[in-house]
C-alpha cells in the first residue's frame, strides 16, 4: 500500500500495529478561493475542489487524506485512514493510530 501523505499512518489490529511511512509523494486537491461578501467586517471565500495531483497511474493501492478522498468518489483501491470515532487518539487528542480505511 503506498502512502501518499506528509506521515506514517498507523493501524491498530488484533496482531498489532501496522505502519505505512510516507512515499515522498504526496496527493494534494488543488483548490481555489472565491472571494464572498464579508460578514460583520469580516471576509469570507468559497473554497472550490479542483483537480488532485500526485496519484499515481495503474491499480496501486493508496492512502491519501480524506479531503482527496472526497475529490475522487468511486476510485478503485484508494483509501483514507477513519479518523472518526474508532480512532486511538493521546490524552491531547492527537491520533495515534487508526483501526480501519474508509473506501474512496
Amino acid at each position: 500500500m503506498m502512502n501518499l501523505t506528509p506521515h506514517a499512518i498507523v493501524v491498530r489490529t488484533s496482531t498489532g500495529d501496522i505502519t505505512y511511512p510516507p512515499s515522498g509523494i504526496i496527493a494534494r486537491v488543488i483548490t481555489r478561493d472565491v472571494p464572498c461578501d464579508p460578514i460583520n467586517g469580516v471576509p469570507v471565500i468559497q473554497r472550490v475542489m479542483g483537480d488532485v495531483t500526485g496519484l499515481p497511474t495503474g491499480d496501486v493501492p493508496c492512502l491519501v487524506s480524506s479531503m482527496v478522498l472526497g475529490a475522487i468518489p468511486g476510485r478503485p483501491n484508494t483509501f483514507a485512514p477513519d479518523t472518526g470515532n474508532t480512532a486511538i487518539r493521546d490524552v491531547n487528542g492527537h491520533i495515534v493510530a487508526v483501526t480501519r480505511f474508509v473506501a474512496a
